[in-house]
This record gives structure tokens, sequence and C-alpha cells, in this order.
């Protein structure tokens, strides 16, 4: 089904003046053991945002999950996080000890403009991940206008990312919110050809849509790179000997329909011709092993846990050309440095082609931002799940919920 979207409305044209604002930011990034935010990445995304609605004097009620606590967990609290803001922002953060009651009406009551409230961690209420409608009410009666800007949690249909905007007449995306949906429908919907799709990661299972969505996007002479875990099942859906690699023999009818789809579309499916391997996924050196239906294959102790340095160049050559590339998931066991030159090798290539780069997941940006190449990407997305979502043509719940009324499919 094809989805047609009319336009979003505009923060910009939001009368926020002395008004309070409810922001839906996503500030879900690590905290180390001591208390500190160990990456900000996700803070400074949201800081245009947020000083457009300071600079025209709105009252900031911010809203954002930390982890996946089943309730109130001090070690999941907002409050390094808050911390953070206030430096980033230079002025203070109040950060209440609750998300909703009587302590937080009050201290918004008592907000002036261009002061910043942020609410303690949205999922220590459970009526957040339900999109209790009790919750939702709660959180709107703090605010006159909502804001998201959280793209990495708008897939989730959760009460702050469509339950408050449904009771909020006026809403609008936020600054980076609205860059993301750009950059991705440009990928989904206007692509300039070649077009280049890299997908990663560890298990087919968990792609499936999206690579199907993608073989049906892609025309001939576009092509799909496979690397990561996930290419283990194709190889052993091909005869290859995989030895203990992590693979699904579940999927392998899945890989070789995916196949023999993108040859019926003249879409070329690049896969490794050669992995890194080693004894254990704690191993400190990795041996090259060529890869395909024609290889010897792997010991059966061994794991195959990075794209090989052939398969890095030809990924490389596939990409130089392309005028569109997306990028989602890592090529190998990233984390260990031993199994990390297949996606930092492709970071780099990604970074040369002179077509328009799109790259999102976590890892994914880490190796872009670790290369020091992220500068030469056009667009860093701050969501994987929401951002593969896109490109299976997806409308997100928490985009759907800023229509003035919801899209229709046609």
């Amino acid at each position: 089904m094809v989805v047609s979207e009319p336009a979003l409305p505009r923060l910009e044209a939001l009368d926020v003046d002395n008004r309070r604002v409810f922001v839906r930011v996503d500030f879900n990034v690590p905290i180390t053991k001591s208390g500190l935010v160990r990456d900000d990445t996700r803070i400074r995304a949201a800081l245009p945002t947020l000083r457009l609605l300071r600079d025209r004097d709105a009252k900031l009620i911010l809203a954002s999950h930390l982890g996946r606590p089943k309730g109130p967990d001090p070690r999941l609290s907002l409050e390094p996080v808050a911390a953070r803001l206030a430096e980033l922002l230079d002025t203070e953060v109040r950060l209440p000890d609750e998300v909703v009651g009587d302590g937080v009406r009050k201290l918004v009551l008592d907000t002036r403009a261009g002061q910043v409230i942020l609410l303690e961690n949205l999922r220590f209420h459970p009526g957040e991940t339900k999109n209790d409608p009790a919750f939702a009410a709660a959180l709107a009666a703090l605010a006159d206008i909502y804001v998201n800007d959280a793209f990495g949690a708008s897939h989730r249909a959760h009460a702050s990312v469509v339950g408050v905007p449904g009771l909020l007449h006026e809403r609008a995306p936020g600054l980076l919110l609205r860059a993301e949906i750009e950059a991705l429908r440009r990928v989904v919907h206007d692509p300039e050809r070649p077009f280049a799709a890299i997908v990663g990661g560890a298990k087919v299972s968990d792609k499936l849509p999206v690579l199907h969505a993608l073989v049906d996007r892609l025309v001939a002479g576009d092509r799909l790179l496979i690397g990561g875990a996930m290419a283990n099942t194709f190889l052993a859906a091909s005869g290859m000997a995989i030895g203990a690699s992590l693979h699904e023999p579940d999927q392998f009818s899945a890989c070789v329909n995916l196949l023999a789809r993108a040859r019926a579309r003249d879409v070329r499916i690049q896969l490794p011709v050669d992995v890194r391997v080693g004894a254990s996924v704690q191993a400190d050196h990795a041996r090259v092993v060529p890869a395909g239906p024609e290889a010897h294959g792997l010991a059966d102790n061994e794991l195959a846990l990075d794209i090989g340095p052939h398969t890095a160049a030809a990924f490389a050559r596939a990409i130089a050309d392309a005028r569109t590339v997306f990028w989602n998931g890592p090529m190998g066991l990233f984390e260990n440095p031993a199994f990390a030159e297949g996606t930092l090798d492709l970071a780099r290539a990604v970074a040369e082609c002179p077509g328009f780069t799109v790259v999102g997941g976590g890892d994914s940006v880490a190796a872009v931002q670790e290369s020091g190449v992220a500068e030469h990407i056009n667009h860093i997305s701050t969501g994987g799940g929401a951002a593969l979502e896109m490109i299976e043509g997806k409308i997100l719940p928490g985009v759907a919920a800023l229509y003035p009324s919801e899209p229709r499919g046609a």
C-alpha cells in the first residue's frame, strides 16, 4: 500500500511566546557507572529546537525515556542528563522527582518564559509504554503546545509520542525530527540512481522486511550490500560451511527467495567474498577466510565476525559511483577492535561517496564518528529502528500524530 502524506505543520509557525511547550526529546543516552553521560550526541541533536523555542520565550517542559525500567529506578534517573543539558544550554534545568503529580504541576505553574523543566524518566510510569489515556491526559495538562523531536522513539505508539499530541491541538515536529523525515523521504521516494543500500547487523529475521522493501524499490543498476552476522545466514544457505558462526537456519528459504527476487529485478545483491574469523567473540586477532558457495569454509569451532578486506574493497567499489547511499548496521563485531575494520572501512567508503549519504543505527553512527568522517555524511540518523520503518515505507506513529488529521492510505 502506498501512503500519501500531507505537509507537516512547521515549528516556526507556532506561537510559543510565554506558553508551555511539551517537547518529547530522545535523551536515551549511555550513562557511566559513576553517573555521567558517556555520549551526549542525542542531547546535542535536540539543542537547535530547544534554543529556537527558548529564543521565542517558550516555557519548556521536556520529556524522555532512559533505558527500560520496570518502575522507578535510581540508576535510570534523568538527573545526569539534566546536568549535561544544563551545561549545553548554559541555563538551569529543573528535574522533579516524579513524572506527573502535584509537585510537577506546581513546578510547571511556577515556570517563567525561557525556563526549562525535564520530567523524570517517562518509563518510570507504567502508562507510558501502554499509551494509557489517563497518563497521556496528565502529561497533556502540563502544556499548551506539543513538539516531537524524538525521532528515535517515534516508531513507538507510547503515551508521550501519540497520546499527548492527540490531546493538544497545536503540535509540530521539532527541527531534528523534520530533518530526519526529509532525509529519509528523499531516500525512499526520490533517490538519485544508482542507489546503494547497505544492511548489516546480527539477524536476517530482524531485517527481512526492510530487505524486501529495498529489493522492491531498487531498479536495474542499483545494488544491495549485505554484511554483518546476518550475511552468515545467506552464506550458509548457499552451501558454505560457517562453523560456529551466528546464523538462522530457519531463514534459509527466505534468503534464497530474496536473492531470486533481486535477480528477477536485475538488482545486484553483494555478499561477503571473504570474512574475518576468530575462535570466540573475545578473540584478539582474526584470520581471513574466503567466503561463498565454492569456499572451503570455516572450521567447526570458528566464527565469522567481520567482513574481510576483499569484501570491504568490493563494497567500496559498489558505493563509489552511487548517487544515493543508505547504510544501517555494522559489518561485524564492531565492539571488538579485532573485528571492527570492516565497519570502519565501510564508513570511510560511504564518506568518500559524492552522492547523498544517509547513515542510521547505533554502530553505524559510531563507526562514522570513530573514523572521523561524520562531517562528510549528509545525514546521520538518531534512530535505527525508526529509520528502518521509514525505509520500509511506513508512516511512524509519532509522525502520524502530528498531522491535522492522520494521513490516509492510497
